[in-house]
């Protein structure tokens, strides 16, 4: 056990576990130069993520379980891919170095919190999210951010869809987020109405594809909607077998995009993965506040997408089906791939993240050495 020298924390319930879950196969790369161990503090939790992985998993329910386990564990590094509030006792441990890495990349507001000068490193995507802390946090030092692009991105998927003549686009709204200022779902306001403007364009395939906590929210109005959404997938699909009208409740999403020859999404992670690995083709963005100033300036995907709000939304079907046949963003994409991600190719994000987890293991050595000795050195 004392051979772990990277540990993946985690202190969220079941219904959070995507989080770690996406980081898995980047964590078992990583594994192969610095042995990995995930410590979970719900033991729920635990049982589920170690099914999908042969890392090796810690549970520590309680503080003084997860203070003995880190005294056990030869650990230098603790990785973060969200800020639970738990994780600020994990931050008590002085002896190791601790980085948040976040579970994906995107413009919501909780992307840039004050919990991020907590930890001694930020691995970010690119010059957006760095723009994005700057801008939006007071006295932030811009030191602690790693530039790493999205590791997940470089790893190959079996595509989900069956190919098949029709063009496809796909549906993919976010959840409701666990306060109002975090909310940029479409599933209440507008989900009916887009999944009737694509269903409407002729030879098209649709395909829905929420958040996972779209299927499971406790929200009356986000649970009707989504409820609404399946019936009329599900009555597309009984109507028009051969369209092959589908919704897809679990699963990669990035395994259903190389199927997909348009998305309409909201601010979130999706979008932006999107633009990573299918630069080519559109992107619809969702508006719930109707503010197309706000959303220019703190969402800059916006700029290279098209956007849907309470105004237009009931021209999708014009819309979508001229882009599909005249993509007149290309260029812009191309533009903002560059803004978010930098000049990454695939297998260029996990080369970083690789170097950046190294670079902090050896400076955590450095200074646990020099501490003994009795000598400073500068982080």
């Amino acid at each position: 056990m004392n051979d772990v020298h990277v540990i993946a924390y985690f202190a969220g319930d079941p219904t959070r576990t995507y989080q770690l879950v996406q980081w898995l196969e980047v964590l078992e790369i990583l594994d192969g130069a610095h042995r990995v161990g995930l410590v979970l503090r719900d033991p729920d939790s635990a049982d589920l993520v170690a099914a999908r992985t042969d890392l090796q998993v810690f549970t520590a329910p309680t503080f003084p379980e997860l203070t003995e386990l880190y005294a056990e564990l030869d650990a230098k590094v603790v990785l973060y891919c969200n800020n639970s509030v738990l994780n600020f006792e994990s931050l008590l441990d002085s002896r190791r170095l601790h980085v948040h890495i976040n579970h994906g990349e995107s413009d919501k507001q909780s992307m840039a919190s004050n919990n991020a000068k907590a930890y001694d490193r930020v691995f970010v995507a690119g010059g957006a999210a760095v723009e994005r802390y700057l801008t939006g946090l007071l006295d932030f030092d811009a030191d602690r951010l790693v530039r790493i692009g999205r590791p997940q991105l470089d790893l190959p998927r079996t595509p989900l869809l069956e190919p098949i003549p029709r063009r496809t686009v796909m549906y993919a709204p976010t959840w409701e987020g666990d306060a109002d200022y975090n909310d940029y779902t479409s599933v209440d306001l507008f989900g009916e109405s887009i999944v009737r403007g694509i269903l409407a364009v002729p030879d098209v395939r649709l395909v829905y594809k929420p958040h996972p906590k779209v299927t499971t929210s406790l929200a009356p109005a986000i649970a009707a909607a989504h409820q609404r959404i399946t019936e009329l997938v599900d009555e597309a699909a009984e109507a028009d077998p051969a369209a092959g009208h589908t919704r897809v409740l679990n699963g990669d999403i990035l395994a259903v995009m190389p199927g997909c020859d348009a998305i309409v999404t909201d601010v979130s992670s999706v979008g932006l993965d999107w633009l990573y690995l299918h630069t080519d083709k559109p992107i619809f963005l969702t508006d719930r506040h109707g503010d197309t100033e706000s959303l220019w300036q703190e969402v800059p995907i916006s700029r290279c997408a098209d956007v849907l709000d309470h105004t237009n939304v009931d021209t999708l079907t014009a819309l979508l089906a001229d882009r599909l046949v005249h993509d007149t963003r290309h260029l812009d994409r191309v533009a903002m791939r560059h803004h978010y991600f930098d000049d990454l190719h695939v297998g260029d994000s996990t080369t970083r993240f690789m170097a950046a987890v190294a670079e902090v293991v050896a400076l955590r050595d450095r200074l646990v050495a020099d501490a003994t000795s009795g000598t400073a050195i500068t982080a």
